[in-house]
């Protein structure tokens, strides 16, 4: 049975700010990747890497600015979550104030062992998120 992550965080930044840190590759760099490649539109490339060693890989299937983004993901090199064998839906709710409400969901996760590992580098990645799209400096990638 497929198993799911789902993962909410306030960020002190408008919807539009927030949809870049999601879609620009010099922003994804400053809170997730060491590379990355996004061309975020319906069949446009997903392509990240983390640390320098694992590399993600999907395509781009609902692109709505600045409030929603739905893509495929694997990791490259790894037959439990290949490239494209799950789904990423990131959905951006503009808060009272001014801030962002953002909701992930990652979907199709093989097993348990693999919900739990994920669960974990998104809690990580998206903590990232909010303090860079809130203007922070997130530092040093302890993760990657």
């Amino acid at each position: 049975m497929a198993e799911t992550v789902r993962s909410e965080i306030e960020i002190a930044a408008p919807q539009a700010t927030v949809f870049a840190f999601l879609t620009d590759p010099d922003k994804i760099m400053r809170w997730l990747a060491s590379k990355a490649t996004v061309e975020p539109h319906p069949g446009g490339i997903y392509l990240v890497d983390v640390g320098g060693k694992n590399v993600a890989r999907g395509e781009f299937t609902e692109v709505i600015p600045v409030h929603r983004l739905a893509y495929s993901f694997g990791w490259e090199g790894r037959e439990n979550v290949p490239p494209g064998s799950t789904l990423i839906e990131i959905d951006l709710v503009e808060k009272e104030g001014g801030g962002t409400l953002v909701r992930l969901t990652h979907s199709g996760l093989p097993d348990e062992a693999e919900r739990a590992s994920h669960e974990k580098g998104w809690s990580h990645y998206m903590r990232r998120l909010a303090i860079a799209a809130a203007g922070g400096d997130p530092g040093p990638d302890t993760m990657a």
